[in-house]
């Protein structure tokens, strides 16, 4: 049996050593702790979540410091935990001090994954309320337009011709998938 910790920051500018120094108090070794620095909203695009559940094993036990740093809505920390469940594995969360071994515990994850849910779309709705004043009131533009990156006609030319994949141009310039084909969505009706 082995004891693993996650912990999960929203963005890369964020800290992860306060959710570090609860992993050492459990005495949890540094190859047993799975750090990720991206936003909890989409459970599929979380890469080192996806291979810390592969790697888990009967009788493991997974402590979290909290609920929302593992799932950030009620149906993905259900799914989750019911992944956890079928491979015999133990889920703890810290903060909300649950411990999935006993009925208690897993009736207390429930109410919480769903008062987690409910924080959330507090938060979308305030600040959408937010922008909504702030565009009223003229400080608020939306985002800046992407700007192409130094060489981006150059690339898409190449890119035309079959000279350069995608992914090559992607790599070259940087770029994220998704901005990748905003960018070229935006130079093609620029035309």
């Amino acid at each position: 049996m082995q004891t693993y910790f996650y912990i999960r920051v929203s963005s890369k500018e964020q800290n992860t050593i306060r959710q570090e120094v609860k992993a050492k108090e459990y005495n949890i070794p540094m190859e047993c702790v799975y750090i990720e620095k991206v936003s909890g909203k989409n459970v599929t695009e979380r890469p080192v979540l996806t291979n810390l559940m592969a790697s888990l094993k009967n009788g493991d036990k997974l402590i979290v410091d909290s609920i929302s740093r593992f799932a950030r809505n009620t149906k993905d920390l259900l799914e989750l935990v019911e992944q956890l469940n079928c491979k015999g594995i133990i889920f703890i969360s810290l903060k909300e001090a649950i411990d999935t071994t006993t009925p208690t515990g897993v009736f207390m994850l429930t109410v919480f994954g769903a008062v987690a849910q409910l924080e959330r779309d507090y938060l979308k709705d305030r600040q959408m309320k937010g922008i909504a004043i702030a565009v009223t009131a003229g400080k608020y533009k939306g985002r800046r337009p992407i700007e192409y990156p130094k060489l981006w006609e150059r690339y898409y030319k190449m890119m035309q011709h079959d000279d350069i994949s995608g992914v090559d141009v992607m790599k070259i310039l940087d770029l994220k998938k998704t901005t990748f084909y905003k960018l070229i969505k935006q130079y093609e009706e620029g035309k």
